[in-house]
């Protein structure tokens, strides 16, 4: 029966207009130290050893907990965990200043002979999948490159957890290994002029092989730079894939195919220039690599980048 004229209808469905929520989440970051500073100073100073340059750490986390806030304008920072290495777990006069931020924890892994750090992954992922499973945090920002973090950040997943990788804007080529990012919800990069604010290289004296590479880019390098561009990239494959991934491909001399192409790859992004049609210059490239992971694993270097 229609409705009489002047009568009321009350609708099917009540609809109510709503403003989405804000977002009043929390949040967590998990700082890599190595990988943070190892990738910063390869992209300010051109040299991964920390000798080469100066972080001001205080100014680094100050800028990280903006990025943040910038990200999450109406979230709960839970705290910044600052993954570091110290020879048998001591803490060094820096990391002491750094524990005393407010909002900061700072984990300790070991450092060896060789300077790496044993057993900060797995206080990253301790920390992540114990916070993720006590419902602790809704988002965790990762500060990493490093392969073997997949199972926590699938782990963190499971449990509700958003996980946002960020990354250090690569020197060349990349520094995040690809399943890491690929497992990532959401992906950050910190650019040169964020690094720029809290990084500041140091002068070294001249020593042997050493200085910036004078490479042209789109021009041929010598086979001396082609060398040490593969120097360069096993340093940093050191800090990304992890100490323990590349000793599986001593004692060498010989490639697996996928890791030769990947260096290549690296290498021709450097120089702009393709290397494919020199054999002698993929040579030099190659020598470059082994010598330094033969002084990762206490193994006679190459004494020539023509070998």
């Amino acid at each position: 029966m229609p409705d009489m004229p002047g009568t009321f209808t009350r609708p099917a469905v009540l609809v109510q207009s709503v403003s989405p929520p804000l977002h009043f989440g929390t949040h967590a970051l998990f700082v890599d130290v190595g990988y943070v500073y190892a990738a910063m100073g390869l992209l300010v100073a051109g040299s991964a050893e920390r000798r080469a340059f100066r972080v001001d750490a205080e100014q680094l986390i100050t800028g990280l907990i903006d990025e943040a806030r910038r990200v999450f304008p109406e979230g709960r920072l839970l705290r910044v965990y600052w993954y570091d290495g110290a020879r048998e777990r001591v803490h060094t006069v820096e990391q002491r200043q750094i524990a005393e931020l407010p909002d900061v924890k700072v984990r300790l892994g070991n450092l060896n002979a060789h300077n790496q750090q044993k057993g900060v992954d797995s206080l990253i992922r301790s920390d992540l999948e114990s916070l993720a499973r006590n419902h602790a945090i809704d988002d965790a920002v990762v500060i990493s490159g490093d392969e073997d973090l997949v199972s926590a950040v699938e782990a963190a997943q499971s449990y509700g957890v958003r996980v946002h990788l960020w990354g250090v804007e690569p020197a060349y080529g990349t520094n995040q290994a690809d399943p890491l990012v690929w497992e990532a919800d959401v992906t950050r990069m910190l650019h040169r002029e964020f690094c720029e604010t809290c990084v500041t290289p140091v002068l070294l004296p001249p020593s042997h092989g050493g200085g910036p590479l004078a490479v042209q880019p789109g021009g041929p390098p010598t086979a001396d730079q082609a060398w040490r561009i593969g120097q360069e990239i096993a340093k940093r494959w050191l800090v990304v894939r992890g100490r323990e991934n590349l000793a599986d491909l001593m004692p060498g001399p010989m490639l697996p195919q996928a890791i030769d192409r990947g260096l290549l790859v690296d290498a021709e992004s450097v120089l702009q220039y393709s290397l494919r049609p020199h054999e002698d210059l993929r040579r030099a490239l190659r020598n470059g690599f082994w010598d330094r992971l033969n002084q990762e694993f206490g193994l006679p270097s190459t004494e020539s980048s023509e070998g």
